[in-house]
């Protein structure tokens, strides 16, 4: 187990280099990217468009931000994670076609994405759920917004950040994933105590 600070955009090298159990805190730009704004994203990659912004080796944070308008520019107020299990119909594509190395989110994603993060040599990390406020302190600058006909939360959202997290690494690009580990674990306790 590592503390590791990184700066972005993250290199192959650096996320490939990630493990379970590491604590990660990240400076530089970010992408936060929810369901709708994925949909869009794999959308445009089938149709080969170009997007707004380049992602590869921009951490994408699953959340969807609570902002203030003020003086012609954006202020984020709260930025907790979002169930990132909603986004894994789509994040292999996003991962394979996108490369943004590191995703960040809530409460783990599955199987498919855990293939993707191999095959890419990338990182899943969690951000603590009920720090939105922690996270949105991390958040120094809305360099852009993007597709905000989505509507605010779902907007494809381009910050810069310092110092966030901390993260912690929970799959990696070994295919090693907490929460299969935990869900396997307990299954077995749950099957343990049925039979007993």
């Amino acid at each position: 187990m590592a503390e590791v600070n990184l700066r972005t955009p993250v290199s192959q090298e650096e996320s490939q280099a990630l493990r379970v159990g590491d604590i990660v805190s990240f400076s530089g730009e970010f992408m936060f990217c929810r369901d709708k704004a994925h949909a869009r994203l794999l959308d445009f990659a089938h149709r080969q468009r170009p997007i707004p912004v380049r992602m590869e080796g921009m951490p994408i944070y699953h959340a969807g931000p609570v902002v203030r308008g003020q003086d012609r520019s954006w202020r984020i107020i709260a930025a907790g994670p979002t169930t990132s299990f909603r986004m894994e119909e789509y994040e292999a594509h996003i991962l394979r076609y996108y490369k943004p190395r590191i995703i960040v989110g809530k409460g783990g994603m599955g199987k498919t994405t855990s293939e993707a993060l191999v095959d890419t040599g990338g990182a899943y990390a969690v951000f603590p759920g009920g720090a939105a406020l922690l996270a949105a302190r991390r958040i120094k600058e809305v360099i852009g917004v993007y597709w905000i006909d989505l509507g605010i939360p779902d907007a494809l959202w381009h910050v810069r950040v310092e110092e966030f997290g901390p993260c912690i690494i929970t799959m990696d690009s070994t295919g090693e994933s907490l929460h299969e580990k935990i869900s396997s674990e307990s299954l077995g306790r749950l099957r343990g105590l049925l039979s007993g």
